[in-house]
């Protein structure tokens, strides 16, 4: 794709969605009384799937929580405009979509290596893990760039198991193994946020999601990859250009 030229709506919406670890949730209230069937907003952290479909951990004491076991429609604020002059003229994203509790060890352990915090009430009883089904979104990148995009644009394509059987050991294998390559990558990828101590979060089959506390951090692959041995070609590719190499490769 050449420098100038933007990427599919779909994709676009799915970049936006990989970049950001909150949103602000809308949810239609179900408390009996004054408010009853109104709009409700708050913020929650998030987390993906590999193919992109939100992951919440969400408390069922949160009113928000509440609503959705009532009506189980969702809206999903992403706004990446943080930091902007005019934040109108950034890109953002409205996804609709459905919130559907979900037993899943690996998506729990997906959504605790992005948010750490959440490790310390993550095995309470009252909370659960939610997986989005994304039905439509409103994206707007900016003025004049606005439109509506079905879901199945925005979701990624393709069998994510094997990356996702392999996703531990490759997280575990470069945050213990190759440590500076991992700080290289994320200082690389996160140019406004330098310094060690970066840790490899998550990785799926369009890049690999970095943290260091507040800050996090996006390296993109050159091409899709499926399965272990793409994802090493495309981290010591990575670590490369960011001026380090893993000593015997990823």
């Amino acid at each position: 794709m050449a420098a100038n030229e933007q990427p599919p709506s779909g994709t676009a919406v799915r970049r936006l969605m990989r970049n950001s670890d909150r949103a602000s949730i809308a949810t239609t209230l179900a408390a009996t009384g004054v408010g009853e069937g109104s709009p409700y907003a708050s913020l929650v952290l998030l987390a993906l799937d590999l193919d992109a479909s939100p992951l919440l951990l969400l408390s069922g004491l949160a009113d928000h929580s509440k609503n959705l076991a009532r009506d189980p429609r969702l809206s999903l604020l992403i706004d990446a405009t943080t930091g902007l002059e005019d934040p109108l003229t950034g890109s953002r994203a409205s996804l609709l979509g459905r919130a559907e509790p979900v037993n899943d060890g690996r998506l729990l352990a997906r959504f605790t290596s992005r948010h750490p915090s959440a490790a310390l009430y993550a095995g309470f009883g009252d909370f659960q893990v939610y997986r989005v089904g994304v039905s439509r979104a409103h994206l707007v990148a900016g003025f004049g760039r606005i439109r509506w995009i079905e879901g199945r644009e925005i979701l990624l394509a393709g069998d994510c198991q094997t990356l996702a059987a392999a996703e531990p050991s490759i997280l575990d294998h470069m945050n213990s193994d190759h440590a500076d390559a991992v700080n290289r990558i994320a200082q690389h990828a996160a140019a406004t946020s330098p310094g060690t101590g970066w840790r490899m979060t998550g990785i799926d089959p369009e890049g690999a999601d970095f943290r260091r506390g507040g800050h996090i951090a996006r390296a993109e692959f050159r091409c899709l990859i499926w399965d272990a041995g793409a994802a090493r070609s495309e981290l010591v590719q990575l670590a490369r250009a960011g001026g380090a190499t893993p000593a015997g490769g990823a």
